[in-house]
C-alpha cells in the first residue's frame, strides 16, 4: 500500500454502502476534501475576477446605486423646492388680495361712519327744528285758546262801544234838531 493515498477495497465499500458495483458518485463522494476544496477554489476565482473587474473599470454597481439615489433625492429635493416656491408666491398672491379687499371694505366702513354721523347730525338738527315748531304751535294753540276765552265778553263790549257810538250821535242828532228848532 502507499502511504498518500489510503485505498479502501471494493468489497469493503460495497459492503458498507449496500451496493456491489462501482460507481463514479462513490469515487467523488469518496473524496470529500477534495471535492470541498475544489468548490473553494471555483468560489475564490469567481470572487477574485469580479474584484479584478471592478478594480479595472473603476467602478461598482453599489456606487453607482448610491449616485442613482442621491441623484433622484436631489431631484425629488429640486420639484419639492420649487413645488413650495410656486405654493409660497401663490400664498403671496393671495395674501395681498385679502389685504387688497380689507383696505377696500375698511374705507367702506370708514364712509359709511362719516354718512351715519351726518345721518345723526341731520336727525338732531330736524329733531330740534321740530321741538321748535312744536312749542311755537304749543304757544299759537294757547294764545287762540287765551283769544277764544276773551272773545265772548269781546262781542259784549263791542256791542257796548257800538250802543255808546248810537246813544251819542242819536243825542248829537237831538241836539241838533233842538237847536234848529
Amino acid at each position: 500500500m502507499t502511504q498518500g493515498n489510503p485505498v479502501i477495497p471494493r468489497s469493503a465499500t460495497a459492503q458498507f454502502t449496500g451496493d456491489a458495483r462501482p460507481n463514479s458518485t462513490t469515487r467523488i463522494g469518496s473524496q470529500p476534501i477534495a471535492l470541498a476544496a475544489g468548490t473553494l477554489l471555483v468560489i475564490l476565482v469567481g470572487a477574485a475576477s469580479i474584484a479584478l473587474w471592478r478594480a479595472y473599470t473603476g467602478t461598482s454597481p453599489e456606487l453607482d446605486r448610491v449616485l442613482a439615489a442621491r441623484q433622484f433625492q436631489a431631484r425629488a429635493v429640486q420639484v419639492a423646492s420649487e413645488q413650495l416656491v410656486e405654493k409660497t408666491k401663490g400664498l403671496e398672491a393671495t395674501q395681498q388680495e385679502s389685504i387688497d379687499q380689507l383696505q377696500v371694505v375698511q374705507d367702506q366702513l370708514q364712509t359709511m361712519r362719516r354718512l351715519l354721523a351726518a345721518q345723526q347730525a341731520e336727525s338732531k338738527r330736524l329733531s330740534e327744528q321740530i321741538s321748535t315748531l312744536t312749542e311755537a304751535v304749543d304757544g299759537l294753540r294757547q294764545s287762540f285758546a287765551s283769544t277764544q276765552g276773551s272773545e265772548p265778553s269781546a262781542p259784549a263790549t263791542r256791542n257796548r262801544s257800538i250802543r255808546v257810538r248810537a246813544h251819542a250821535h242819536v243825542r248829537t242828532y237831538q241836539r241838533r234838531t233842538k237847536a234848529r228848532g
